[in-house]
């Protein structure tokens, strides 16, 4: 038999969103198919598949021993969140027949469907950094007899959904900070800053708003400005790595001398990034938005409020109720509310009482006695309430009552 040459191997998903990018959630199934392409007949031992996910961190600290003596020392660590192999052809025969362990592939395409579950459990989400990652793949391997195996690897996205309508998240992030700038024995008026955000969780593509107040009573020509900060942390061996970039900003005006400013809703756009990773135990992703007021040739006066970018987007009922709770904590509510009146002020007087009773008994009252019954009404109208006690008026006729009842 002539051996053929295999044009392709790959491995397709079947699930795949808008942007043609196969994406998944723990508990999900992930299913495909390898497709092979050759030309001629070829022999084929087994095609195996591989599904893995795996978070990893590494990176490298110089340290001296010495006068002269440095080394390296490296920082690695691993966790595994998938593990699956299948074997979609071949199977386990004996070595003494070895031809029987063959499947013979003609000339064209062919397909072999698979598919296994994700674990039921938090997985972290896919991620790539400096120092460190966490992917999730499919790798298709087929081996022939007498040559070497054929090799194809594809990535898949897992994301551990984060949900923002949750009372957490949706609560308000605010803060106040102030400044005052010295040079040597000579002080300078204070820089106050203050900022709020309408809720601590948002989701890439909305916009952050931004309300913050500038004053600057200083000597200095100062800028505020804000900025959208992602932190990364890597730990490994007992030991943690932080790399900080800012993903967006904006400038607010220059700001001179006894000169303040107010952002009303000033917007942020969010770009594309990862969703916060909070439950990795080798990689942690964080967010937080900074406001501060840039001062020329001084230390910056900083605000940083918290941020988590999940990946379920605001309810429409749940932004409109934020939005009243945003508008309810902005109105001026009273100290103390006023005491309801008394029933002493809304007692009717006798003479009222019986000039309305008159007008119902002269009344015409018709063959269904409706006069009577709307002089009961009205009789029960402007009766007062009964007096609220916790001891019973009539003790005597209760205790009659329950001893007939007792003695049927």
């Amino acid at each position: 038999m002539v051996l053929g040459k295999v044009k392709t191997l790959a491995v397709c998903f079947d699930y795949l969103n808008d942007n043609n990018v196969p994406v998944y959630s723990g508990g999900d199934s992930v299913s495909g198919r390898v497709i092979i392409e050759v030309a001629g007949e070829v022999r084929v031992k087994t095609l195996n598949i591989t599904a893995r996910g795996v978070a990893k961190v590494r990176w490298t600290e110089s340290r001296n021993a010495g006068a002269n003596t440095a080394y390296t020392q490296n920082y690695t660590e691993e966790v595994e969140y998938l593990n699956h192999s299948d074997t979609l052809i071949g199977e386990e025969r004996d070595e003494d027949s070895p031809e029987e362990a063959l499947t013979v592939l003609n000339t064209g395409l062919h397909e072999f469907a698979f598919s296994f579950l994700l674990p039921q459990m938090p997985l972290a989400t896919s991620f790539e950094g400096k120092h460190g990652s966490v992917r999730y793949w499919v790798r298709a391997e087929l081996y022939r007899p007498w040559l070497l195996p054929v090799r194809v690897k594809k990535e898949f996205t897992v994301f551990e959904h984060i949900d923002i309508n949750t009372p957490l998240l949706l609560a308000p992030q605010a803060g106040t900070k102030d400044k005052t700038l010295c040079c040597w024995f000579c002080a300078s008026g204070p820089i106050s800053l203050s900022a709020k955000i309408e809720r601590k969780g948002y989701t890439p593509g909305e916009s952050l708003q931004i309300f913050a107040e500038v004053e600057n009573c200083s000597s200095r020509v100062v800028v505020p400005k804000a900025a959208l900060c992602q932190t990364q942390t890597y730990f490994a061996k007992g030991k943690a790595r932080q790399l900080q970039q800012q993903v967006a900003a904006l400038r607010g005006d220059t700001l001179s001398q006894g000169k303040s400013q107010s952002w009303d809703g000033k917007l942020l756009h969010i770009p594309p990034v990862s969703p916060s990773i909070l439950d990795c135990p080798l990689i942690r992703v964080e967010y937080s938005l900074m406001v501060y007021v840039d001062i020329p040739g001084g230390l910056n006066l900083s605000l940083s409020l918290p941020l988590v970018i999940g990946t379920i987007p605001l309810h429409a009922f749940t932004s409109r109720t934020s939005s009243i709770s945003s508008y309810c904590c902005t109105v001026s509510w009273p100290e103390r509310p006023e005491a309801p009146p008394s029933y002493s002020d809304l007692a009717v007087t006798e003479e009222q009482r019986r000039g309305c009773l008159e007008r119902c008994e002269g009344s015409e009252v018709n063959q269904e006695g409706q006069g009577t019954l709307q002089a009961y009404i009205t009789e029960f109208r402007f009766q007062p309430p009964p007096l609220y006690s916790e001891v019973d008026p009539n003790p005597d006729e209760f205790c009659t009552c329950l001893s007939r009842c007792l003695s049927t």
